[in-house]
């Protein structure tokens, strides 16, 4: 499974009408209803924002006044395909004038999406967990070798009498790190992790 790295949007004209499809990095279904509110309104004035997600193994799609099943599930089937978890993609539609019928929507609605996934930017999905650890100034260049070696990002650093670590790491790394931690400090560091 991939995750959408960066967002991304793309425009097409069908008869006049303008389909601007927007991918956007989405963690929730309740984030969904977020997404289309902004895009409502940073287009005012556009006749429908459609939506389809995908979210882990679950999904949202909407028509938004669109005849039935020409506009969010078109464009939820071609994401679906596409094998990315952890997005909504939006389509913002402007009326050209002309009528496309309902297999113009679908077309449309699909080419919107194929447009907006064309050259998407995906990375690998990795489980991750956020890790907190406190560091006498000694061991700091040793612990941010570790953190490094278990592929962790390390979010946040405060250094007051002693060193606060903040970031994520993989869960698969996480033992590994635990271990390595114990080991150049004798037991005394451990990171405290909380499941994100």
């Amino acid at each position: 499974m991939t995750i959408l790295k960066e967002e991304r949007q793309a425009e097409i004209v069908v008869k006049k009408s303008r389909f601007i499809a927007i991918a956007r990095i989405c963690n929730s279904i309740p984030e969904v209803k977020t997404l289309v509110d902004q895009i409502r309104s940073l287009h005012p004035g556009a006749n429908h924002v459609v939506h389809a997600a995908v979210i882990g193994n679950q999904f949202s799609f909407s028509d938004d006044r669109e005849p039935k099943n020409t506009a969010g599930r078109p464009a939820f089937e071609v994401l679906k395909g596409s094998g990315i978890s952890n997005i909504c993609v939006l389509i913002v539609r402007y009326f050209g004038g002309t009528l496309l019928g309902t297999g113009g929507l679908v077309k449309a609605y699909g080419d919107a999406v194929k447009a907006v996934l064309d050259g998407l930017v995906t990375e690998e999905y990795v489980e991750k967990t956020d890790f907190s650890l406190t560091v006498p100034y000694d061991l700091y260049e040793t612990v941010k070798r570790v953190l490094s070696a278990a592929g962790a990002a390390v979010l946040n650093e405060d250094f007051t009498s002693e060193i606060t670590i903040s970031g994520q790491v993989p869960v698969s790394s996480s033992e590994k790190l635990q271990s390595s931690l114990s080991e150049i400090s004798n037991g005394k560091i451990k990171a405290i992790l909380t499941k994100n």
